[in-house]
């Protein structure tokens, strides 16, 4: 596939999932500090991965994490420009950068038909983590008395993130099983 249909493909995934968010956020969240399940937003940066490998995958998942970055920013309560700097990094552009890294695990199983799933559950995982890390070191400063930090972050990102994962890997394995996108990935 040339250079400008990878880059024209990947601009329409950016913008489906980026619709995908935009439609989500109109059912009101109970989430203060920001989080939200959406209606499979991130399946076309997965998939995008997958289609393309490693190098577009990231690229794609990068933009995305901007545009969530432009239209979805929460101030954290950071004293310190470092600090700021580490939310941007683990609530946006890591957390949504490790997306693009679906196509590295796809092929790393031998883009076997399962992979895909495993792929997509594997990538939205690694997300978590990153919320997790940044509910540890920024977002901890709203757990109740007497919680730890660990346990607030596990919890509070656990309720969008356990979902997204769920939700994630779902559609994307019944997305290749119906066969689309069947002859980009033999192409590939």
């Amino acid at each position: 596939m040339s250079t400008t249909k990878k880059l024209t493909t990947c601009a329409l995934l950016i913008a489906l999932a980026t619709v995908l968010m935009w439609v989500s956020k109109l059912i009101p969240a109970p989430w203060l500090q920001g989080g939200s399940i959406t209606i499979a937003s991130m399946v076309p940066i997965v998939i995008a991965g997958i289609l393309f490998g490693t190098k577009w995958g990231l690229s794609a998942s990068i933009a995305y994490a901007i545009i969530q970055m432009l239209f979805g920013f929460y101030p954290p309560p950071t004293q310190t420009f470092g600090y700021f700097v580490l939310v941007v990094l683990l609530d946006y552009v890591i957390a949504f950068g490790v997306l693009g890294l679906s196509g590295f695990f796809y092929k790393l199983f031998g883009k076997k038909g399962w992979a895909i799933p495993v792929s997509a559950a594997i990538v939205t995982t690694l997300r978590y983590v990153c919320h997790i890390l940044s509910g540890i070191l920024i977002w901890g400063v709203y757990a109740e008395a007497g919680q730890s930090v660990f346990e607030y972050s596990l919890i509070y990102n656990g309720t969008y993130m356990i979902p997204e994962i769920i939700i994630t890997t779902v559609v994307t394995a019944l997305i290749f099983k119906m066969g689309f996108f069947k002859n980009q990935i033999s192409k590939n």
